[in-house]
């Protein structure tokens, strides 16, 4: 498993479409106490507490079977000693060039748990405390700090699990989820002040070479420096992001047409002259396109599409403006 995965701030399992374990990183096996012999090749099953089995084929199976996709499930997994940790799952049915897989990130929830059970008790006793005639106003003032404590943490706690909600697993840039919401903001800001935008869509040349001459564990490289440059790219009100696969996305912001192809051709030529480990040389094609009067968050993207793939159709690897185009 590539390190990044394993030292995740998460548990990452995959298993095959029989739910049989194929992968699990160290931050699950650190959780459950498990190790790795322990858990190859047995089924999923045996992580979980008897009533989250039955949410596994009640709920789990049937929607993967039917979406391949299920966000925030809520389960309890079991440690050696058989203890439970309370999880929220996502899993996804993903496929590789070569196999078709599951992939599962779990969320330990314990100390949100704790925290709130924390709070309420806190929040209780406070309102005994009220009710009270004869209590001092040194133990009301104690409580109260207990519960700004409480809820400070909790605060850190959810912000904590937001990040990881809006990063990609692989690259560590931001995700498909994050970039849809700064395209929201944009596109808000731009039709209440006016506030120009511009999107470019990349995508890497001939990518499917790189994974079948040197492997995916290569190709992942690849796809994280990409990310790094795109990232050290972005300005102040700029998002980077990974839109899916090869595909990558720059949200400029309060950038116009002439300033935005620009950007894209510069990245073009960084892109080309960065020494890629492994392979050597590699390049991207780009779409440009700058939000217009009447455009809407499908709009823009679609121009931009359209722009990536003149682009691809005139050679690749240089940068195409979708409003020189019409």
């Amino acid at each position: 498993m590539d390190s990044r995965l394993s030292q995740l701030p998460c548990g990452y399992i995959e298993t095959d479409m029989q739910y049989t374990i194929v992968n699990v990183n160290e931050t699950f096996l650190v959780w459950t106490n498990f190790k790795r012999e322990d858990l190859i090749g047995k089924h999923i099953e045996k992580l979980f507490s008897s009533s989250s089995k039955l949410i596994f084929h009640s709920y789990l199976y049937p929607n993967m079977s039917i979406y391949r996709l299920v966000d925030e499930l809520f389960i309890h997994v079991q440690n050696t000693e058989g203890q439970t940790i309370p999880c929220l799952v996502n899993a996804k049915q993903l496929q590789s060039e070569e196999e078709v897989f599951v992939s599962f990130v779990f969320m330990s929830m314990k100390k949100r748990i704790d925290y709130e059970r924390e709070v309420r008790h806190a929040k209780k006793l406070l309102e005994e405390a009220y009710k009270e005639k004869t209590i001092a106003f040194e133990d009301l003032h104690r409580i109260n700090k207990e519960i700004e404590k409480k809820q400070e943490q909790l605060i850190c706690i959810n912000e904590e699990l937001k990040e990881i909600s809006n990063t990609d697993n692989l690259t560590g840039i931001a995700n498909r989820r994050w970039f849809q919401q700064q395209l929201t903001h944009h596109v808000i800001k731009y039709n209440q002040e006016g506030v120009p935008f511009s999107l470019l869509v990349l995508d890497i040349d001939h990518f499917k070479q790189v994974n079948d001459t040197y492997g995916h564990a290569v190709g992942d490289l690849v796809l994280a420096q990409l990310a790094l440059i795109l990232n050290t790219t972005a300005r102040e009100n700029d998002t980077a992001a990974r839109f899916g696969g090869e595909e990558f996305v720059l949200l400029l912001g309060e950038t116009a047409e002439d300033e935005a192809i620009q950007i894209a051709q510069n990245l073009n030529i960084k892109i080309e002259q960065t020494i890629w480990p492994t392979i050597g040389r590699m390049t991207v094609s780009i779409g440009c396109a700058t939000f217009k009067e009447g455009d809407t968050e499908k709009s823009i993207f679609e121009h931009a599409d359209e722009a990536l793939y003149a682009t691809k159709r005139n050679g690749r690897n240089h940068a195409t403006q979708y409003e020189l185009m019409t």
